[in-house]
């Protein structure tokens, strides 16, 4: 259910409105239309454009600074942002998901932004995500991340240990209540490493080693590593079993949890309404541990990033830390993409009174940032193809698995 908060969202406005050019003053004492371009062209999609639209119209009210909003493929963005850029013919400011970061710091295409006490405010993971050799990169507006979503007349309590999914999922299998013991869609050609990870994690494998402070280590690639092996084993071993089908695509256990076929569907909130829709009783659970460790999903964060040749960055900087880093602009974007928002006094009223957000938020607490580093873009396929291959019972595990690992080194070392 979608969660509108009006009265919030309108005495924040008001205190939006209430900023005055003074206070989006540069350091040499002008209004931002007065530092550089008095128009700021900010990339978005048309699924987020509606929800920018006012606020830009209040910032121009406010600054005399015109946001120009494009409407871009999202499936693209970031290509054309890498190419665009340089030519001077980008945008100042675009959305996109956070694990383009390292692309766009190794092209020189994005800028850092100054949060200051803001950062404080923001979730501490969303923090990270945007965070690439030390620097803040982006402003974040929104969390994702996948949870165990469950049947509840088929399985009345939550599964701690994959093991229980196993067995309970079996039962139902076994008494003709489910068709499947459960569901997990796969990509036929490529596997799918993002749904999965939780289940490898759980085992002690990671892709690449964590710095303190969150960031990812691309010279340290970890997936070789024997608690690796380990999952590669068991993946083996769930797909001889049943409860991995190569078969089920992403849509496929959509449309099969749905109808009812499956106790449990490992899945993010994209698939929520669809289940509602449908008139499935659920829970939104942990994600159960399959080894001996926590299971940690991958974390997606959207966010605002500020063009490296902006014309104009202290009046875009201000646009995204006073304006879009606002509980009312936050929590507008979540009601056209019911994603979490990033701020955290924004999550916690949708919170309040939207479970279905709490629950995905409180298995998120325990996830991590997907990796932005360049380096990532050398591991999906034949990490992927390692696991499809695995459980569709093909080859030793630890051969097919160390094979891929020693592919991906290849590609990294290039």
């Amino acid at each position: 259910m979608k969660v509108t908060h009006t009265a919030r969202i309108a005495t924040a406005t008001l205190l939006v409105a209430g900023l005055t050019s003074a206070a989006l003053t540069g350091c040499s004492g002008t209004t931002p239309s007065a530092t550089g371009s008095s128009t700021l062209t900010l990339w978005t999609d048309a699924l987020r454009a509606p929800a920018l639209k006012s606020v830009s119209a209040q910032f121009q009210k406010d600054t005399g600074v015109t946001i120009k909003l494009v409407i871009k493929d999202f499936a693209t963005v970031d290509k054309d942002f890498i190419s665009q850029v340089p030519t001077g013919k980008g945008p100042d400011i675009i959305v996109s998901p956070h694990d383009k970061l390292g692309a766009y710091v190794q092209n020189g295409v994005v800028a850092p932004i100054q949060l200051g006490d803001s950062a404080s405010k923001y979730a501490k993971v969303a923090i990270q995500a945007v965070t690439y050799n030390g620097n803040v990169y982006g402003l974040p507006y929104s969390i994702e991340n996948i949870a165990m979503v469950r049947n509840t007349a088929l399985a009345p309590t939550a599964a701690k240990t994959f093991d229980d999914v196993i067995t309970t999922g079996k039962a139902a299998v076994a008494s003709g209540t489910a068709k499947y013991p459960f569901l997990l869609g796969l990509d036929p050609k490529q596997g799918d490493p993002y749904h999965l990870y939780p289940l490898q994690t759980s085992f002690g494998s990671s892709v690449f080693a964590q710095n303190t402070d969150g960031s990812y280590d691309g010279s340290k690639l970890t997936l070789g590593d024997p608690a690796g092996v380990k999952f590669a084993t068991a993946l083996k071993t769930w797909g001889a079993e049943g409860i991995l089908n190569p078969n089920i695509t992403a849509d496929i256990a959509a449309t099969s949890f749905a109808k009812g076929e499956s106790p449990y569907f490992i899945t993010g909130p994209w698939n929520i309404g669809a289940i509602k829709k449908a008139g499935i009783k659920y829970a939104i659970d942990p994600l159960p541990t399959a080894g001996p460790d926590a299971a940690k999903p991958f974390l997606g964060v959207n966010a605002f990033f500020l063009s490296a040749k902006s014309k104009n960055k202290v009046a875009a900087t201000k646009f995204l830390v006073n304006y879009l880093g606002t509980d009312a602009v936050q929590e507008k974007l979540y009601t056209v993409g019911d994603r979490a928002p990033a701020l955290t006094s924004a999550f916690d009223t949708i919170a309040a009174t939207n479970s279905d957000i709490q629950a995905f938020g409180k298995v998120g607490r325990n996830g991590v940032p997907m990796p932005s580093i360049p380096q990532m873009a050398s591991v999906w396929a034949d990490w992927g193809s390692a696991e499809l291959a695995l459980i569709k019972g093909e080859g030793d595990p630890a051969t097919v698995w160390n094979a891929a690992v020693t592919n991906v080194q290849a590609k990294i070392k290039g």
